[in-house]
């Protein structure tokens, strides 16, 4: 089962320009922006709202003011949810991020979900190795497949060690930017969905690489959906795919990243499932990072049926 109606995201109360993860996400833009907080809070609630209104199934745990978190409304890096029961713990690049790893998180989800063990990778934080969850990580969970691009805080050991662990197969590549700098997570170039794959082709500078994922993905029989350089650095690679409790197949991103994308790729997309999105310019511009970030899907099996 590789969709999922629940999704955990975490309300922020500090949220801001984060310099420590800024040395290596050149999406972030630093500014003055004394409201961020506050605009923040709005774009997320209005997010979950539209949610909400899709029938997906969000559970939305507060952020605590201590200790400083300005990056916990992106909770899919630090922790994982899946089928089996195993909840995955990561390490983290950035000292304040590992910060946002709070016992009263995983207490909530229990109070929901079936909790079977916690895979705890978080000792190779200090060797200075590091896996950012499912931005590091983008999961086709169906044929149990992790994509990766390598950077400061996507490490090739510690990936390899946690596809031994899950029963995963590695495809493992390197990926820039416009002006040639390492992509720091591989969920702002790829989303993968049921039936088909956004990918930004240009980002992968070396062409043998750019033919093992082209031939990955051919193999797993979806869709390549290919997006510039320019349309990711909107934010179009950062999309997922959920479901309503309904059953029906939803695919989510920013305003920013609809915007970007051209008719042909909208209808490529809407024959697939319906597209939903809303406004997160002040997330994207101080957090470097989108909607695909906000949520961590949760696919453990819950405690009572509803």
């Amino acid at each position: 089962m590789s969709i999922t109606p629940h999704i955990l995201m975490i309300r922020p109360v500090n949220f801001g320009y984060n310099a420590e993860t800024a040395v290596n996400n050149a999406f972030q833009v630093a500014g003055q922006d004394t409201q961020a907080q506050q605009k923040a809070q709005q774009e997320f609630d209005g997010f979950v709202q539209m949610l909400h209104n899709n029938g997906v199934d969000v559970i939305v745990i507060d952020d605590t003011p201590e200790p400083h978190t300005p990056d916990s409304i992106f909770p899919n890096n630090w922790v994982s949810f899946h089928a089996d029961g195993t909840v995955c713990l990561y390490p983290m690049f950035a000292h304040n991020r590992r910060q946002e790893r709070k016992p009263h998180v995983l207490e909530k989800l229990r109070e929901r979900f079936i909790i079977e063990r916690t895979y705890d990778l978080t000792q190779h934080e200090n060797e200075q190795r590091f896996l950012e969850g499912t931005g590091s990580m983008v999961l086709d969970r169906d044929l149990k497949i992790a994509y990766a691009c390598l950077s400061p805080r996507t490490d090739k050991t510690v990936l390899e060690e946690w596809c031994r662990a899950l029963d995963y197969q590695p495809v493992v590549f390197d990926a820039v930017d416009g002006a040639g700098r390492p992509v720091y997570h591989t969920n702002v170039i790829m989303c993968v969905a049921d039936r088909y794959i956004v990918i930004c082709m240009d980002s992968l500078p070396d062409a043998a690489a750019r033919e093992g994922v082209h031939n990955t993905i051919d193999q797993s029989g979806k869709e390549l959906i290919d997006i510039t350089m320019e349309q990711m650095n909107r934010f179009a690679g950062n999309m997922l795919q959920v479901a309503s409790i309904q059953g029906e197949t939803l695919l989510v991103m920013s305003t920013q990243a609809y915007e970007s994308l051209t008719p042909e790729q909208v209808n490529r997309l809407r024959s697939y499932n319906r597209i939903i999105h809303a406004p997160l310019y002040t997330i994207e511009t101080n957090g470097g990072g989108s909607a695909r970030c906000m949520m961590a899907e949760v696919f453990l099996e819950r405690r009572i049926a509803e």
